[in-house]
């Protein structure tokens, strides 16, 4: 079982382009692994919890559960219009979680990995944590990352983080597949050398906080937020679920090591520190630990950080609107390096779309099915003897088909993007060198023409699978213009050289990727 999860999403605030492409990466990768033959299982959500809520609900005078209920159908109803499609829905209020994250606290109790102590120190009501001196700045200030910070004293419940990281960074320096890219492994080292002998707050008393999971065993304490939406990985995949909870077997989900998808600014020290640790003490051996794919950020232009204050946050709903949900797909997929940042820019969302779909596969879709149509009455033949230009394609093909399964073996959209890009490249080539155009004034050459029309036609077919994963709408119409929607249904492994039979006949070709058309400015 390929078990895929993202971070479920703080509804303190709207989604963000941040957010959208974690989920459709995260959607890219389930049907490609699908597409690969595997059985998947992709889990994603809300995180509805914790201070930042309750005062934003405050500041708009309505319930805790009423603003969450409100944002969380912004994130549900975004995903359904980008196309992501999960197969589980984390939502932190769910009673099956809490039953979850109760267990989980009162097991570790039990254990002794819980005790209670009084703490004076600064806290970050932005990250709604303690901090130590490590976090001040060169100036001795806390940054503004922090947000407003107080100085407060209280009694809380805490975890025995410092009994698990010597154990965890054993593991992180035998275990280079956990961190991808592998160059977030060494600051995640680095960082837990810092965290050494330190443990984790993991209660707020209620009188500071209302809205979380109350405490099983302290009726006086909520969980605090960062220990209870962890646990949603393994909550939401029937961890100590009750038989009839509606919840999935989790010996199954859990069959083999899960990828967690998250941003950089969480691995430290919440996934890559704290999770770890904390599956470690509930029991988890270290085959079961789960990977953890970090990618990197949208900045604004010019590698400006976006934010509310500077206005250059971008809507992900709106520009779905202006461009198309496979313009933004395509885009989100094929800009941006996993692992890396990236910097949004309109201007190559509509270069990457009107050049590499529009241009280049639309310019194939049209040689291929239109002169087929116009030349052959869309009856497609395998045709005649080959040439050094025909092998040469089925080479390009093969090549390139490899090349993408690799790039997204390795989770690098971008790169399986690119691979079959080349592919499309060489057929606009090999049609220019072939000149079906100038085949079809000659009778004589009927042959040969059907044979360079059957290549073209048939690398559309390679091609509609191969981008089903990032754009299966778009991948599912050309199926329909070919007619052979059994395409839709293939795997890899089906991938061959004469997925169109001898005298297939195609259906009438439509525009699939129409020109972006963007007016200048005034």
């Amino acid at each position: 079982m390929f078990y895929l999860t993202t971070a479920i999403d703080y509804t303190n605030s709207a989604p963000h382009i941040g957010h959208a492409y974690e989920k459709v990466l995260a959607d890219v990768i389930a049907r490609y692994r699908r597409l690969r033959g595997d059985e998947v299982f992709f889990l994603t959500g809300v995180d509805q919890h914790g201070q930042k809520v309750q005062q934003a609900a405050e500041k708009e005078g309505i319930s805790p559960a009423k603003f969450v209920e409100r944002t969380t159908y912004g994130f549900s109803k975004l995903w359904d219009k980008l196309g992501v499609q999960y197969d589980g829905w984390a939502q932190t209020t769910d009673p099956r979680h809490k039953a979850c994250v109760a267990a989980i606290l009162t097991e570790l109790k039990e254990q002794g990995q819980l005790y209670k102590k009084t703490h004076s120190g600064f806290y970050s009501i932005r990250q709604e944590q303690f901090l130590q001196e490590r976090d001040r700045d060169e100036s001795g200030n806390f940054g503004p990352v922090w947000g407003e910070v107080v100085e407060i004293e209280e009694e809380n419940w805490y975890f025995k983080l410092s009994q698990h990281t010597d154990w965890l960074r054993n593991f992180l320096e035998h275990h280079s597949e956990i961190i991808i890219p592998a160059f977030r492994k060494s600051e995640l080292l680095n960082a837990l050398e810092k965290n050494t002998g330190l443990d984790l707050c993991i209660s707020r008393p209620k009188e500071r906080l209302q809205w979380g999971i109350e405490f099983p065993f302290d009726e006086n304490y909520v969980t605090y937020v960062w220990f209870d939406a962890l646990i949603n990985y393994i909550s939401f995949a029937g961890y100590k679920a009750a038989p009839d909870s509606g919840l999935p077997d989790f010996e199954k989900i859990w069959s083999d090591r899960p990828v967690h998808i998250i941003g950089k600014d969480i691995l430290i020290p919440a996934h890559g520190i704290y999770w770890l640790c904390m599956l470690h003490a509930m029991g988890f051996t270290d085959a079961q630990m789960p990977r953890l794919l970090v990618h990197g950020f949208w900045n604004g232009l010019g590698g400006a950080k976006m934010s509310k204050s500077t206005g250059n946050v971008v809507d992900p709903d709106e520009l779905a609107e202006k461009f198309s949900v496979e313009a933004v797909r395509y885009y989100l997929m094929r800009d941006i390096v996993t692992g890396r940042d990236s910097d949004y820019d309109m201007n190559r969302l509509v270069m990457l779309f009107n050049t590499e779909l529009a241009n280049e596969l639309g310019n194939l879709c049209n040689r291929a099915l239109n002169m087929s149509q116009r030349f052959t009455g869309g009856v497609l033949k395998h045709g005649g003897p080959l040439t050094g230009d025909d092998t040469a394609l089925q080479a390009s093909l093969a090549e390139s088909t490899s090349s993408y399964q690799t790039a997204m073996d390795d989770f690098d959209i971008s790169k399986g993007l690119e691979a079959l890009n080349r592919h499309i490249v060489h057929c606009n080539q090999y049609a220019e060198r072939t000149k079906p155009w100038e085949l079809n004034k000659d009778p004589e050459n009927k042959e040969r023409l059907a044979t360079v029309l059957y290549h073209l036609a048939e690398s559309v077919a390679h091609a509609s699978v191969l981008l089903s994963p990032v754009l299966p709408d778009a991948a599912a119409k050309l199926a329909a213009q070919l007619n052979l929607p059994a395409l839709t249904h293939l795997k890899l492994t089906d991938l061959h050289w004469g997925l169109l039979p001898d005298g297939h006949v195609i259906e009438k070709p439509q525009p699939v990727f129409p020109r972006i058309l963007v007016e200048p400015a005034p």
